[in-house]
């Protein structure tokens, strides 16, 4: 039987409300914390990356559009259309990355919103659809290539041969296909050390962590967790946080530590934002949820 050991208290249309929550997240979460619903009315919200100043950036993908909630301003849209951006990270360099599918492909926004498209393909062919993409500390990019049929595209057939993980390297000009025996790779994020890389095989509902090679290449796959993942995040103590139903917390060992429900059909992804990044910010369905936390998250 599942033990409880405290309420968690949802904060929504002003009228807060109590649900039984998993004992474990009392370590992490801020004692009296509101998980906040900070904005509602998107068809499905999805990528969320915050910028150096803790601006949280996230994809309506339906609506084309990305969205930005400023820590002092709220809401607005950064840029629509979007090429259909679902997974995004920012670099060292202000630039943020995005998958976006509605051709396959693999942009570089800067600052001051100009696009370069630069992955278009792998060997030649067109990606199956890049969808979630992590950021190593010199550049290089590891990005997830699920297959999941649009609306908006022309094509029905899986472009390539695999459902793969690619990375690119860090001058962005080539391309390598970096794991190749997952189902259906989605949720990514590596440590910010740069040396483990973590992938959510999502259909297989399991988690694999790999040392990740100064060429960027992996090895040593090991499962972390007979869980998958939509999205991912981690924080500063390592705990790594997986998404689907609300949001589910795993040690660095591969312990689960609890749930933090969501009222929402899907959870699709979170990321750390605010000053201090102690703000774990959960994209789910129709709306954007803020939670404060007692650890510092990362970047990625």
């Amino acid at each position: 039987m599942k033990r409880f050991a405290f309420y968690f208290i949802f904060s929504m249309i002003g009228l807060p409300f109590i649900v039984a929550q998993d004992e474990g997240v009392s370590k992490i979460i801020i004692p009296g914390a509101k998980l906040e619903k900070l904005a509602e009315g998107f068809l499905f919200t999805e990528g969320p990356s915050a910028d150096a100043k803790g601006n949280v950036y996230f994809t309506d993908q339906p609506n084309d559009r990305i969205m930005v909630w400023n820590t002092k301003t709220g809401l607005s849209v950064f840029m629509q259309p979007a090429g259909r951006s679902n997974g995004m990270a920012f670099d060292n360099e202000g630039n943020l990355w995005a998958c976006a599918d509605n051709k396959d492909e693999l942009w570089k926004i800067t600052p001051g919103k100009m696009v370069e498209v630069v992955v278009t393909n792998y060997n030649g062919i067109m990606l199956n659809g890049p969808n979630d993409l992590w950021i190593r500390p010199d550049g290089g990019i590891y990005f997830t290539d699920p297959f999941y049929k649009r609306t908006w595209w022309d094509h029905d057939k899986m472009p390539q041969d695999k459902q793969c993980v690619y990375y690119l390297e860090p001058a962005h000009k080539t391309v390598i296909r970096v794991a190749d025996d997952l189902v259906q790779p989605n949720g990514i994020v590596g440590t910010p050390d740069g040396k483990t890389l973590y992938v959510a095989d999502i259909r297989d509902n399991k988690t694999w962590s790999y040392s990740i090679n100064p060429d960027g290449s992996l090895s040593e796959k090991k499962l972390f967790c007979e869980m998958g993942s939509d999205g991912m995040t981690l924080d500063s103590e390592g705990n790594i946080y997986l998404t689907g139903t609300g949001v589910t917390v795993f040690d660095k060992t591969g312990k689960r530590v609890g749930n933090i429900p969501v009222p929402e059909s899907w959870t699709a992804n979170v990321c750390f934002g605010d000053k201090d990044f102690k703000s774990l910010y959960i994209t789910a369905s129709k709306g954007l949820y803020r939670i404060k936390l007692k650890v510092r998250g990362t970047r990625g």
